[in-house]
Order: structure tokens, then C-alpha cells, then sequence
């Protein structure tokens, strides 16, 4: 089982440090080791896993966990140690049976593998990208369907896996998700771009949201701010009179009195997470819905 325990904290040194003592306790641990005491885990001191290196440099884009060349036998392998979910009895047995004749006839095995190879590049990569993960919402954004509730949506669960791993459910988080701007075009931080908030109209959630940017690989942008995302955890943000907020996304800055509301982007394609934390109804049911993305240049 993997355990990520997050608590909510403000943009700041201090309070990066001030939370410690509390994620500290947030933990797992069998039932037979409980004694009515308070435990604790030092997570400062967990391991560290380097990225692995591949001819001596750090692998680029996504890491590929499923060949499609050794799919055959790979399955086969995870069906046996994982149970089919309630419904899913006979499908296991549908596939046990097309692979019993496969093992029969080198023919019907190596079209199954070549189907493997086509599926891949025609269905399982176009997944990497938003537009196709999940529902459309208005203005051009998309929200994932079923998230962590796959059930037997292997196409949603699919998708998210490959672009955005780690989600909660509806109830929990809403993310939702975009590629291009208001004008169909691919976001591209040699543009500068606007998201903007009417009064009031800032994500309704009961705990908090967060804009997030990433490059075209769906990493973090490093850049000279330390910034990769801007909401309710930064205090510095800036409020029109009127009581509008406006987010700016781009390469180049968008001037100094911007600043405070501004994510750097890669000079090139660029993606968009908007993430709301314990969503309220409107934002659930679709009353509420992110403004569009708009090229200011």
C-alpha cells in the first residue's frame, strides 16, 4: 500500500516548517501494534529514490511501465495475482480463453501481439493528452470521469494513468483539466495568457483550489520563481477593484506589478491542472465552471 499524507499549508518557508509536526502524524500501521499511544513517523527521514538514469542521463517524458511487445506474457502474470473485481468474473475468463488458444496456434499469438502494438499508438498514447481524459465541463476545460471510482471504466482509468496519476474522488477533489486556449490552439508560453475570476466566481470549494502548470511532458517548469501554481495558499495575489481576479501564464513576465499572479511557463506547449479541494455542489454539478483561457497576445 502506498500512503502520500498531505495537510494543507501556506506558500511560505515557515509554514513548510510549521507543518511537519503534523503530517508527522498522519500514518499507518497494523492493528497488532497499536497501544493506545500516539505514534509518529519522521518523514524528513525517509528514503530518497533517485530517478533512474537511462546511458547516464535522467529519462525524459513519462516512464512506459507497459510494453506492448511483452503484453502477452505480462498479463497473464498480473491476472493470476490480482482478483477480479465483482463483475469482472467472466471477462477474466474471456480473456484465459483467447490466451489458452493463442499458446495453441503461434498465429492467433502473434496477432494478438501485433493488435498490442497498434492499440498502443492508435488508442493508449492520444490518452497522454487532456481533451481526451474524462467529460467536457464548458470553456474548454474537461473533468475526469469515474476518478477513483473506476470500476470497470478501463478507458478513464487508462487515461489517468498516463496523464495524471494520484486522484481523489469527485467528492474529494474536482480536477479539471485543459491543453488549449479560448481559441483552440495548444497552449504555448511563447504567448501570454489570462485566466480570469469574476467577484465571487473563484473556485467554490470548502477547503481550498490551486491552478497548476506543467511543460509539455506534464512536469513541473523550473523556473526562477520557485512557482508552479498559484491559489488559495498564496496571500500575495492581487484583486482588481472591481474585485475580479486575473491569473497570467506565460514565458515572459507580464510586468512587475503582475508578478504576484503569474505562473512561468516553458517557452513552448504547456498544460493546465485546476484543482479544487473539497468542491462544493456547484462546482460538482456544473452550475459553477473555470472561466475560459485566453491569449492576451
Amino acid at each position: 500500500m502506498f500512503v502520500v499524507p498531505r495537510v494543507f499549508k501556506d506558500a511560505t518557508p515557515e509554514d513548510t516548517a510549521a507543518i511537519q509536526p503534523v503530517i508527522d502524524q498522519v500514518l499507518m500501521y497494523p492493528l497488532s501494534q497499536f497501544d493506545g499511544t500516539m505514534k509518529k513517523k519522521d518523514y524528513g527521514k525517509s528514503p530518497h529514490f533517485p530517478v533512474p538514469s537511462a546511458g547516464g542521463h535522467a529519462p525524459k517524458g513519462e516512464s512506459r511501465w507497459v510494453n506492448p511487445a511483452t503484453y502477452y506474457e505480462e498479463l497473464a502474470v498480473v491476472m493470476k495475482e490480482v482478483p477480479p473485481l465483482p463483475g469482472e468474473e467472466a471477462l477474466y475468463r474471456w480473456i484465459s480463453s483467447v490466451w489458452e488458444a493463442a499458446d495453441k496456434n503461434p498465429d492467433t499469438k502473434k496477432a494478438l501481439i501485433e493488435a498490442f502494438l497498434a492499440a498502443e499508438k492508435e488508442l493508449v498514447e492520444p490518452l497522454f493528452q487532456f481533451q481526451y481524459n474524462g467529460r467536457a465541463i464548458g470553456n474548454g476545460w474537461t473533468v475526469p470521469a469515474n476518478a477513483a471510482e473506476w470500476g470497470t471504466d478501463y478507458l478513464n482509468r487508462t487515461a489517468i494513468s498516463k496523464s495524471s496519476m494520484y486522484q481523489n474522488t469527485a467528492a474529494e477533489t474536482q480536477y479539471n483539466l485543459r491543453e488549449f486556449d479560448s481559441e483552440g490552439k495548444r497552449l504555448d508560453g511563447n504567448n501570454q495568457y489570462t485566466v480570469t475570476f469574476a467577484k465571487g466566481e473563484v473556485p467554490p470549494v470548502k477547503g481550498f483550489w490551486s491552478l497548476t502548470l506543467y511543460n509539455e511532458e506534464k512536469f513541473f517548469f523550473p523556473n526562477a520563481l520557485e512557482r508552479f501554481s498559484l491559489g488559495t495558499k498564496n496571500k500575495t495575489l492581487k484583486y482588481a477593484a472591481d474585485g475580479s481576479l486575473t491569473l497570467y501564464l506565460g514565458a515572459k513576465s507580464p510586468g512587475k506589478d503582475n508578478e504576484p499572479n503569474w505562473i512561468p511557463a516553458p517557452s513552448g506547449p504547456f498544460s493546465l491542472i485546476l484543482r479544487l479541494y473539497w468542491p462544493e455542489a456547484s462546482a460538482l454539478s456544473g452550475v459553477w465552471s473555470p472561466p475560459n483561457v485566453k491569449k492576451a497576445n
